[in-house]
């Protein structure tokens, strides 16, 4: 997964990321479409979504202006993929076998598009598109059937862009006090039957998947789609738990803990190796993705079917440019590709980073920063 909301990455770095990709057999590109800080996607019926909600006043998160050079004629950053854009890196993923999950987020992650549609909010706005992360109280007024509209609006051109089974609605870091707080929300509450808003949540996001189904395809959501009840067709990508839960009850589900999958994390907790504000917390060493079995300890065998796979996530709120981009991602994208392709049984550290010593000359012949496996941790306590 690729976050481009918090910074944008043109079309061609895309490119260079899904031919590196390719070459580690990774089949899935989720692409983070919108979130608070930016909306990236061309919606023709909905102009300002791009006009406003693709850029902000400045790169922000306490980065250095000259770190990134997504910048407007006008000075203000950010950016967008039209949608002729998007079908071309579409095209050229089909070319490389790797199937685009776009993800539009919702219920909340949403300041952007409030920014530029107020109306489809609680308050009204106005709204700003912040400069640093964090969780916003810019979240759609489920209230407002004239919400949904909108939305089925924007699915409905994601779904003639994209051809893949799957769409991701996020769903995740919903900031309730907002419908808590919604006299208008409070009374649909009431209305539905409602016993709280985490129930509000579910009723928002059931009437969402009906959508997605509507039109074929699959919904995904983050692990927080399973508060309230989960609507009946989804499937859970899975962050912070409930994939043995959403399995139990039948739903398939995508393995993307934090403490293995997010190559936000530093890479070691020695910092005088790791550029400085560069990176979230962790630290997520190589050796711990390479340590990581996707399929939960508890799960049922006749159950394991309904574990998709496994997918490393960057998240971008501190980086700013595709080099950076690469650093993070490399080389634990090639621990976490070992990961996913092969049997625990077959895996071995030793033999994995004499074969990595290796593969870093390739990734230096197609041009691909990455940290030097020599800074590497100590393995891990394995006997393999």
């Amino acid at each position: 997964m690729l976050d481009v909301s918090r910074h944008f990455f043109s079309k061609n770095e895309v490119e260079t990321i899904l031919d590196a990709m390719a070459m580690h057999k990774l089949n899935r590109f989720h692409w983070h479409l919108t979130d608070d800080q930016g909306w990236r996607i061309e919606i023709k019926q909905y102009p300002k979504l791009t006009q406003i909600g693709a850029w902000r006043s400045g790169v922000g998160f306490g980065l250095d202006p000259k770190s990134t050079t997504a910048y407007g004629p006008d000075g203000r950053y950010g950016g967008f993929y039209t949608q002729d854009d998007i079908r071309e890196v579409l095209a050229y993923a089909t070319a490389r076998h790797i199937i685009i999950v776009p993800e539009i987020e919702m219920p909340g992650h949403a300041t952007a598009a409030l920014a530029a549609y107020p109306q489809f909010s609680c308050s009204g706005g106005p709204f700003t598109i912040p400069l640093e992360g964090g969780v916003f109280t810019g979240i759609y007024n489920p209230a407002n059937d004239a919400t949904f509209t909108f939305l089925d609006d924007v699915l409905t051109a994601v779904f003639q862009l994209f051809p893949g089974k799957y769409v991701h609605i996020g769903g995740d870091e919903v900031p309730k006090d907002t419908w808590k707080n919604s006299p208008e929300c409070q009374a649909l509450m009431k209305r539905e039957g409602l016993k709280n808003e985490e129930e509000l949540q579910s009723w928002f996001i059931r009437r969402i998947e009906k959508v997605v189904s509507a039109h074929g395809r699959t919904m995904i959501g983050w692990s927080e789609i399973l508060q309230g009840g989960l609507a009946q067709n989804a499937t859970v990508m899975d962050w912070i738990g409930g994939a043995t839960e959403a399995a139990r009850a039948g739903h398939d589900v995508v393995m993307t803990p934090t403490a293995y999958c997010y190559f936000d994390f530093y890479q070691s907790d020695n910092h005088a190796t790791e550029p400085k504000a560069a990176a979230w917390g962790g630290p997520l060493t190589l050796s711990k993705v390479y340590s990581f079995d996707p399929m939960p300890t508890n799960l049922p065998p006749q159950l394991e079917s309904h574990i998709l796979g496994t997918q490393g996530n960057l998240w971008t709120e501190r980086v700013p440019s595709l080099k950076h981009a690469e650093y993070m991602i490399f080389p634990r994208e090639c621990a976490l590709a070992e990961v996913a392709w092969s049997s625990e049984a077959w895996r071995n550290w030793d033999n994995f980073m004499r074969r990595l010593h290796i593969h870093e000359q390739r990734l230096e012949e197609i041009g691909v920063n990455y940290r030097h496996a020599s800074v590497e941790m100590p393995e891990p306590n394995s006997s393999k």
